[in-house]
Protein backbone atom coordinates (compact mmCIF):
# COMPACT_ATOMS: atom_id res chain seq x y z
CA UNK A 1 0.00 0.00 0.00
CA UNK A 2 1.03 3.64 -0.86
CA UNK A 3 1.47 6.43 1.52
CA UNK A 4 -1.73 7.84 3.73
CA UNK A 5 -2.74 10.94 2.25
CA UNK A 6 -3.97 12.71 5.53
CA UNK A 7 -3.50 15.58 7.73
CA UNK A 8 -0.44 13.91 9.28
CA UNK A 9 1.68 14.07 5.84
CA UNK A 10 4.50 15.80 5.86
CA UNK A 11 6.37 17.65 3.55
CA UNK A 12 9.60 15.67 3.54
CA UNK A 13 7.04 12.40 2.83
CA UNK A 14 5.24 14.01 0.35
CA UNK A 15 9.04 14.71 -1.50
CA UNK A 16 10.06 10.71 -0.48
CA UNK A 17 7.25 9.73 -2.12
CA UNK A 18 8.07 11.43 -5.74
CA UNK A 19 11.31 10.53 -5.71
CA UNK A 20 10.41 6.85 -4.71
CA UNK A 21 7.57 6.85 -7.63
CA UNK A 22 8.22 9.12 -10.88
CA UNK A 23 10.91 10.67 -12.89
CA UNK A 24 11.49 13.72 -14.30
CA UNK A 25 11.52 14.50 -17.68
CA UNK A 26 12.19 17.68 -19.52
CA UNK A 27 9.48 18.99 -21.87
CA UNK A 28 11.44 19.92 -25.24
CA UNK A 29 9.88 20.79 -28.85
CA UNK A 30 10.23 18.77 -32.07
CA UNK A 31 13.29 21.41 -32.81
CA UNK A 32 14.78 20.80 -29.09
CA UNK A 33 14.13 24.19 -27.67
CA UNK A 34 12.61 24.14 -24.10
CA UNK A 35 11.65 27.43 -23.01
CA UNK A 36 7.90 28.30 -24.30
CA UNK A 37 4.59 30.26 -23.16
CA UNK A 38 2.71 30.78 -20.16
CA UNK A 39 -0.38 32.07 -20.44
CA UNK A 40 -3.33 32.67 -17.85
CA UNK A 41 -6.96 32.11 -18.40
CA UNK A 42 -9.16 32.12 -15.31
CA UNK A 43 -13.73 31.77 -14.60
CA UNK A 44 -15.10 35.41 -15.47
CA UNK A 45 -18.01 36.26 -12.68
CA UNK A 46 -20.15 39.18 -14.29
CA UNK A 47 -23.31 40.61 -13.86
CA UNK A 48 -26.58 39.35 -16.63
CA UNK A 49 -29.80 38.78 -17.29
CA UNK A 50 -32.16 36.45 -18.25
CA UNK A 51 -33.97 39.02 -20.76
CA UNK A 52 -32.47 41.42 -23.09
CA UNK A 53 -32.82 45.16 -22.24
CA UNK A 54 -31.29 48.43 -23.73
CA UNK A 55 -28.59 47.75 -21.01
CA UNK A 56 -28.37 44.36 -21.24
CA UNK A 57 -28.34 42.75 -25.07
CA UNK A 58 -25.25 40.70 -25.65
CA UNK A 59 -26.68 37.01 -26.15
CA UNK A 60 -24.51 34.04 -24.75
CA UNK A 61 -26.18 31.13 -26.78
CA UNK A 62 -26.78 27.40 -26.45
CA UNK A 63 -25.76 24.99 -29.25
CA UNK A 64 -28.31 25.58 -32.08
CA UNK A 65 -29.91 21.85 -32.91
CA UNK A 66 -27.84 22.23 -36.75
CA UNK A 67 -24.88 22.92 -35.37
CA UNK A 68 -23.27 18.66 -35.72
CA UNK A 69 -25.40 18.88 -39.52
CA UNK A 70 -23.69 22.10 -40.39
CA UNK A 71 -19.22 22.55 -40.05
CA UNK A 72 -17.78 24.75 -39.84
CA UNK A 73 -21.05 26.58 -38.66
CA UNK A 74 -21.70 30.35 -39.11
CA UNK A 75 -18.52 32.88 -38.08
CA UNK A 76 -19.42 35.81 -35.75
CA UNK A 77 -20.09 38.28 -38.12
CA UNK A 78 -22.68 36.10 -39.40
CA UNK A 79 -24.54 35.07 -36.94
CA UNK A 80 -25.23 39.00 -35.64
CA UNK A 81 -25.96 40.01 -39.43
CA UNK A 82 -26.89 37.07 -41.75
CA UNK A 83 -30.46 36.38 -41.62
CA UNK A 84 -30.45 32.47 -41.66
CA UNK A 85 -27.78 32.14 -38.88
CA UNK A 86 -30.05 34.63 -37.03
CA UNK A 87 -32.95 32.73 -37.34
CA UNK A 88 -31.49 29.40 -36.56
CA UNK A 89 -30.32 31.18 -32.99
CA UNK A 90 -33.66 32.35 -31.84
CA UNK A 91 -34.91 31.38 -28.81
CA UNK A 92 -31.37 30.00 -27.67
CA UNK A 93 -29.83 32.70 -25.62
CA UNK A 94 -28.92 31.71 -22.46
CA UNK A 95 -28.25 35.03 -20.99
CA UNK A 96 -27.39 38.41 -21.75
CA UNK A 97 -24.49 40.47 -21.09
CA UNK A 98 -23.94 44.35 -20.99
CA UNK A 99 -20.74 44.22 -22.79
CA UNK A 100 -19.66 42.52 -25.79
CA UNK A 101 -15.57 42.49 -24.68
CA UNK A 102 -17.10 40.57 -21.87
CA UNK A 103 -19.23 38.11 -24.04
CA UNK A 104 -15.59 37.31 -25.73
CA UNK A 105 -14.19 37.30 -23.14
CA UNK A 106 -16.01 33.91 -21.26
CA UNK A 107 -15.98 32.77 -24.86
CA UNK A 108 -12.28 32.34 -24.62
CA UNK A 109 -12.04 31.34 -20.90
CA UNK A 110 -14.38 28.55 -21.90
CA UNK A 111 -16.88 28.90 -18.57
CA UNK A 112 -18.22 32.15 -16.63
CA UNK A 113 -20.89 32.28 -13.31
CA UNK A 114 -22.86 34.80 -14.24
CA UNK A 115 -24.69 36.90 -11.34
CA UNK A 116 -28.73 37.11 -12.64
CA UNK A 117 -29.97 40.67 -11.93
CA UNK A 118 -33.52 39.74 -12.85
CA UNK A 119 -33.80 35.93 -11.79
CA UNK A 120 -34.08 36.73 -7.65
CA UNK A 121 -33.54 33.77 -5.19
CA UNK A 122 -36.39 33.49 -2.45
CA UNK A 123 -34.13 35.79 -0.74
CA UNK A 124 -34.31 38.43 -3.26
CA UNK A 125 -30.79 38.00 -4.10
CA UNK A 126 -29.50 37.39 -7.75
CA UNK A 127 -28.78 34.17 -8.57
CA UNK A 128 -25.62 32.73 -9.71
CA UNK A 129 -25.28 30.16 -12.32
CA UNK A 130 -22.47 28.97 -14.15
CA UNK A 131 -22.03 28.38 -18.43
CA UNK A 132 -20.05 25.62 -18.90
CA UNK A 133 -18.39 25.25 -22.55
CA UNK A 134 -21.08 23.06 -24.88
CA UNK A 135 -19.28 23.10 -27.88
CA UNK A 136 -18.13 25.61 -30.31
CA UNK A 137 -18.96 26.95 -34.82
CA UNK A 138 -15.87 25.14 -35.99
CA UNK A 139 -14.05 28.44 -36.75
CA UNK A 140 -10.40 29.52 -36.71
CA UNK A 141 -9.70 30.79 -33.58
CA UNK A 142 -8.46 34.65 -33.69
CA UNK A 143 -6.93 36.46 -31.15
CA UNK A 144 -7.81 39.90 -30.85
CA UNK A 145 -4.72 40.57 -28.85
CA UNK A 146 -2.64 39.44 -32.35
CA UNK A 147 -5.28 41.51 -34.34
CA UNK A 148 -4.71 44.98 -33.01
CA UNK A 149 -0.69 44.23 -32.77
CA UNK A 150 -0.98 43.85 -36.79
CA UNK A 151 -3.13 47.00 -37.08
CA UNK A 152 -0.07 48.56 -35.10
CA UNK A 153 -2.77 49.83 -32.05
CA UNK A 154 -0.61 47.56 -29.22
CA UNK A 155 2.65 46.22 -29.03
CA UNK A 156 2.97 42.43 -28.56
CA UNK A 157 4.33 43.02 -25.16
CA UNK A 158 1.57 45.40 -24.22
CA UNK A 159 -1.43 43.18 -25.46
CA UNK A 160 -2.70 42.33 -22.18
CA UNK A 161 -6.91 42.11 -21.42
CA UNK A 162 -6.41 45.71 -19.57
CA UNK A 163 -5.24 47.14 -23.06
CA UNK A 164 -7.57 45.50 -25.05
CA UNK A 165 -10.51 46.93 -22.86
CA UNK A 166 -8.49 50.77 -22.83
CA UNK A 167 -8.28 50.43 -26.85
CA UNK A 168 -11.99 49.24 -27.09
CA UNK A 169 -12.95 52.35 -24.77
CA UNK A 170 -11.41 54.73 -26.81
CA UNK A 171 -12.29 53.01 -30.17
CA UNK A 172 -16.11 52.44 -30.08
CA UNK A 173 -16.71 52.49 -32.93
CA UNK A 174 -14.29 49.45 -34.30
CA UNK A 175 -15.21 47.43 -31.58
CA UNK A 176 -17.16 45.19 -34.03
CA UNK A 177 -14.55 44.91 -36.34
CA UNK A 178 -11.96 43.61 -33.72
CA UNK A 179 -14.49 40.92 -32.64
CA UNK A 180 -15.19 40.11 -36.02
CA UNK A 181 -11.60 39.17 -36.44
CA UNK A 182 -12.21 36.12 -33.93
CA UNK A 183 -15.21 34.19 -36.16
CA UNK A 184 -15.12 31.26 -33.91
CA UNK A 185 -18.15 31.12 -31.03
CA UNK A 186 -18.58 29.24 -28.14
CA UNK A 187 -22.07 27.69 -27.24
CA UNK A 188 -22.66 26.80 -23.46
CA UNK A 189 -24.76 24.72 -21.10
CA UNK A 190 -26.32 26.01 -17.73
CA UNK A 191 -24.97 24.38 -14.59
CA UNK A 192 -26.01 25.02 -10.94
CA UNK A 193 -23.43 25.60 -8.88
CA UNK A 194 -23.64 23.51 -5.64
CA UNK A 195 -20.37 24.65 -4.19
CA UNK A 196 -18.87 28.41 -4.89
CA UNK A 197 -15.50 27.28 -3.69
CA UNK A 198 -14.92 24.63 -7.01
CA UNK A 199 -13.87 25.57 -9.93
CA UNK A 200 -15.33 24.86 -13.65
CA UNK A 201 -14.88 21.47 -15.30
CA UNK A 202 -12.17 20.87 -17.28
CA UNK A 203 -11.87 18.97 -20.63
CA UNK A 204 -10.92 15.88 -18.21
CA UNK A 205 -14.54 16.07 -16.93
CA UNK A 206 -12.66 16.79 -13.13
CA UNK A 207 -13.18 20.67 -11.69
CA UNK A 208 -10.38 23.00 -11.45
CA UNK A 209 -8.31 23.85 -8.64
CA UNK A 210 -6.85 27.33 -8.73
CA UNK A 211 -3.35 27.54 -9.61
CA UNK A 212 -3.12 23.62 -9.14
CA UNK A 213 -4.18 23.03 -12.79
CA UNK A 214 -3.24 24.00 -16.80
CA UNK A 215 -4.79 23.52 -19.76
CA UNK A 216 -2.11 22.01 -22.77
CA UNK A 217 -2.27 20.49 -26.11
CA UNK A 218 -3.85 17.54 -25.79
CA UNK A 219 -2.11 16.17 -28.97
CA UNK A 220 1.31 16.41 -27.03
CA UNK A 221 0.64 15.98 -23.46
CA UNK A 222 -2.07 13.28 -21.69
CA UNK A 223 -4.88 14.71 -18.92
CA UNK A 224 -4.09 13.96 -15.99
CA UNK A 225 -0.34 14.53 -16.23
CA UNK A 226 1.77 15.52 -13.13
CA UNK A 227 3.73 18.86 -14.62
CA UNK A 228 6.54 20.80 -12.53
CA UNK A 229 6.20 24.26 -14.33
CA UNK A 230 9.33 26.77 -14.25
CA UNK A 231 8.09 30.53 -14.64
CA UNK A 232 7.37 33.78 -12.93
CA UNK A 233 4.03 35.51 -11.99
CA UNK A 234 2.71 38.24 -14.28
CA UNK A 235 3.50 41.73 -12.44
CA UNK A 236 0.93 45.00 -13.32
CA UNK A 237 2.56 46.80 -15.89
CA UNK A 238 3.76 50.72 -15.27
CA UNK A 239 5.09 52.76 -17.95
CA UNK A 240 9.12 53.10 -17.15
CA UNK A 241 8.77 50.87 -14.01
CA UNK A 242 10.51 47.25 -14.07
CA UNK A 243 10.25 45.18 -11.04
CA UNK A 244 12.14 41.73 -10.48
CA UNK A 245 10.50 38.72 -11.72
CA UNK A 246 8.65 36.07 -8.96
CA UNK A 247 9.40 32.87 -9.20
CA UNK A 248 5.74 31.02 -10.25
CA UNK A 249 7.66 26.95 -9.69
CA UNK A 250 5.25 24.56 -8.40
CA UNK A 251 3.61 21.22 -9.04
CA UNK A 252 0.45 21.17 -11.60
CA UNK A 253 -1.98 18.78 -13.59
CA UNK A 254 -2.80 19.09 -17.25
CA UNK A 255 -6.36 18.63 -16.64
CA UNK A 256 -8.14 21.17 -19.53
CA UNK A 257 -7.38 22.13 -22.89
CA UNK A 258 -8.12 25.50 -25.55
CA UNK A 259 -7.85 26.17 -28.98
CA UNK A 260 -5.00 28.66 -28.61
CA UNK A 261 -2.69 25.88 -26.97
CA UNK A 262 -0.36 24.46 -29.38
CA UNK A 263 2.73 22.81 -29.24
CA UNK A 264 4.75 21.14 -26.40
CA UNK A 265 6.27 23.74 -24.08
CA UNK A 266 2.92 25.27 -23.87
CA UNK A 267 0.51 25.91 -20.86
CA UNK A 268 -2.45 28.08 -20.29
CA UNK A 269 -2.79 28.82 -15.98
CA UNK A 270 -6.11 28.56 -14.28
CA UNK A 271 -5.73 31.46 -11.52
CA UNK A 272 -9.78 30.72 -10.42
CA UNK A 273 -12.44 33.13 -10.78
CA UNK A 274 -13.48 37.13 -10.13
CA UNK A 275 -11.61 40.17 -10.09
CA UNK A 276 -8.51 38.94 -8.46
CA UNK A 277 -8.26 36.09 -10.93
CA UNK A 278 -8.60 38.51 -13.76
CA UNK A 279 -6.01 40.76 -12.73
CA UNK A 280 -3.73 38.00 -13.15
CA UNK A 281 -4.65 36.12 -16.65
CA UNK A 282 -4.90 38.92 -18.55
CA UNK A 283 -1.48 39.99 -17.53
CA UNK A 284 0.29 36.21 -17.53
CA UNK A 285 2.63 35.67 -20.59
CA UNK A 286 5.62 34.62 -19.32
CA UNK A 287 9.03 32.16 -20.53
CA UNK A 288 7.81 28.78 -19.32
CA UNK A 289 10.07 25.37 -18.69
CA UNK A 290 8.67 22.18 -17.69
CA UNK A 291 8.92 18.79 -16.62
CA UNK A 292 6.51 15.82 -16.72
CA UNK A 293 6.82 13.73 -13.55
CA UNK A 294 6.29 10.35 -15.33
CA UNK A 295 5.62 7.16 -12.83
CA UNK A 296 8.47 4.55 -12.76
CA UNK A 297 8.18 1.22 -14.24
Amino acid sequence: MGPHWGKQVDENTVQAFFQANVSPWRVETNEGSSVGLLTGYFEPFIDAQRTPSPHFRTPLYQPPADLALRQPYYTRAEMETFAPAMAALQGLALAYVADPLDALLIQVQGSTRLRLLDDLSPEGEPRVVRLAFAGHNGQPYGSVARWLVNQGALTLEKASWPAIKKWAAQNPQRVTEMLHSNPRVVFFKEEVITDPNIGPKGAQGIALTPERAIAVDKNTMPYGTLVWIDSTSPQPWQAGHTSTPIPLQRLVVAQDTGSAIVGAVRADYFWGWGDHALAKAGRTKQPLRMWILWPQE
